[in-house]
């Protein structure tokens, strides 16, 4: 009975997920086609990857220009703009990420490292528990700000 009832499940599991793969993707067919990739935001990506921070935000200022919607471009900002030593001016930035998408994990890290730098713990601590609930069974964002809070409150400020 029970190895019924497991080979069922496969069935059905395997079966959402083929439909999903026919209908284009993990979502489903109601979910959007991804867009291609602005070639500003992919060479600004590249430039924070190598620690270009200075000669990114231009990049990104122009594709939120062309998309102000686009999430992941305003978190970036935020990030280019802390990591060149400016976490207060990167706060704009991520508020303005999670804006547009309240759920963007990245931001809510992004923004909880931010606070701890500007000596904001109950902010970080903040976005530590949005983490807490939009990571069911865990995620890096949350492993990563809960690790910079607990460093925080050790006495080992973050720092760019």
């Amino acid at each position: 009975m029970r190895s019924t009832l497991i080979a069922l499940i496969a069935a059905f599991s395997f079966g959402l997920a083929a439909s999903a793969f026919a209908a284009g993707g993990g979502g489903g067919a109601d979910q959007p086609a991804a867009k291609p990739a602005d070639p500003n935001y992919t060479r600004a990506k590249a430039m924070i990857e190598a620690r270009d921070y200075a000669n990114a935000l231009p990049l990104l200022q122009q594709v939120v220009a062309r998309d102000p919607k686009n999430a992941d471009a305003y978190n970036l900002m935020g990030f280019a703009t802390r990591k060149s030593g400016n976490p207060n001016g990167s706060l704009q930035y991520y508020q303005q990420a999670l804006a547009i998408d309240a759920r963007h994990l990245g931001a809510h890290e992004y923004i909880g490292e931010a606070y701890l730098m500007l000596d904001q713990p109950a902010q970080a601590e903040q976005h530590l528990a949005r983490l807490d609930s939009l990571c069911v069974f865990g995620c890096a964002e949350y492993r990563m700000l809960k690790t910079a809070v607990a460093n925080y409150k050790a006495g080992k400020k973050p720092t760019n």
